[in-house]
């Protein structure tokens, strides 16, 4: 298809879309934009009888639609003779005017759109979990895959942060554990993961293929100040605490990745995702804990009054990737190096 080709067929889908639409250029103005399609295919074809097949019209209904709109500027857009038709001076430099002001109209009918079904637009995703592998790696990827023209855009932070964002629609969905009691929010639990000791390599825990809490009762603990740290650290207190004991639990200001190195560094223990043992990390061990209640069960929430389409889509994909994920959800995870797999 040439140029003109491409170009009418745009036009024609403009005009379809937008027939009856009035072209308001000043209050005083009210252009029918029927009759502009009519006079740009008339200047092109130069024959009123071409412009009608081609419309697939009667030449009489080409012909009142041009002389309408010429009665309509006060000037003639077309010298007529037997043989057809072509431009005035006026009528080239309004048709030129004519096609540029409908090649934005029709982009503007196109993109609103693509933002209408969600095939266009942007998406805020906020997170404080890994995305070395798991679930929500998948799902970032898949939709990231399926819809190029979204921009996505992540934050990691604080869930409570999260949440408020999502109330005031500055973020569109937010993942974190747990099970929220937000009852102005949409949320689903979408899947789990289990929760792994971080042990140096030569600790005499490495060694065995799970530990349980009694294992860890006496261990000196490290977490992040930022999240996930501070869940982590009430974490502990939750499985550790006990009348009259309470855990050792340091927390510095180091981000999740220079944590684990401080473990392989001897400066204690901590806890981590699933999601996490997919980077390899030297000098430590991933130990699944084994207790039945160490399992995450990990949540996406929204906010119902949130109209974004992209989110609508984020939303369906995010269900059907759930169902595959609850079938087989190691064959999800990436591969795992040596020294990261529970042994």
């Amino acid at each position: 298809m040439d140029r003109n080709s491409q170009f009418r067929a745009a036009l024609t889908d403009a005009s379809r879309t937008l027939a009856g639409y009035k072209l308001f250029a000043k209050p005083e103005w009210n252009i029918d934009l029927r009759s502009v399609w009519h006079s740009i295919v008339a200047a092109e074809q130069l024959s009123f009888h071409r412009a009608a097949f081609v419309l697939g019209t009667d030449q009489s209904v080409v012909s009142r639609k041009v002389r309408a709109l010429e009665d309509q500027l006060g000037v003639s857009l077309f010298e007529r003779n037997r043989t057809g038709v072509r431009l005035t001076l006026a009528g080239k430099e309004f048709i030129d005017q004519a096609k540029s002001a409908l090649d934005d109209l029709d982009y503007a009918v196109k993109s609103a759109r693509s933002a209408g079904n969600g095939s266009r637009g942007q998406l805020l995703i906020g997170f404080f979990c890994s995305l070395a592998g798991g679930y929500l790696r998948e799902l970032l990827v898949e939709f990231a895959r399926a819809h190029e023209t979204v921009t996505i855009d992540v934050r990691h932070g604080d869930p409570r942060d999260h949440i408020q964002q999502i109330r005031n629609r500055t973020m569109d969905i937010a993942f974190f554990t747990g099970h929220p009691d937000l009852p102005d929010c949409d949320f689903e639990l979408l899947w789990h993961e289990r929760v792994f000791c971080v042990v140096p390599e030569r600790h005499p825990l490495a060694s065995f293929n799970a530990v349980d809490w009694s294992q860890l009762r006496n261990e000196k603990f490290i977490v992040s100040r930022e999240e996930p740290g501070p869940e982590i650290h009430e974490y502990l207190i939750a499985r550790l605490a006990t009348v009259g004991f309470h855990p050792q639990v340091r927390r510095l200001s180091v981000c999740r990745e220079n944590l684990i190195h401080l473990v392989a560094m001897g400066f204690g223990l901590t806890l981590t995702s699933e999601s996490t043992i997919a980077t390899p990390f030297q000098g430590v061990a991933f130990k699944p804990i084994g207790g039945e209640a160490d399992v995450l069960p990990c949540v996406g929430v929204w906010s119902p009054a949130n109209d974004n389409p992209a989110l609508r889509r984020f939303v369906s994909l995010a269900r059907s990737l759930k169902r595959a994920w609850a079938e087989a959800p190691q064959e999800w995870y990436q591969k795992r190096p040596s020294n990261a797999r529970p042994s």
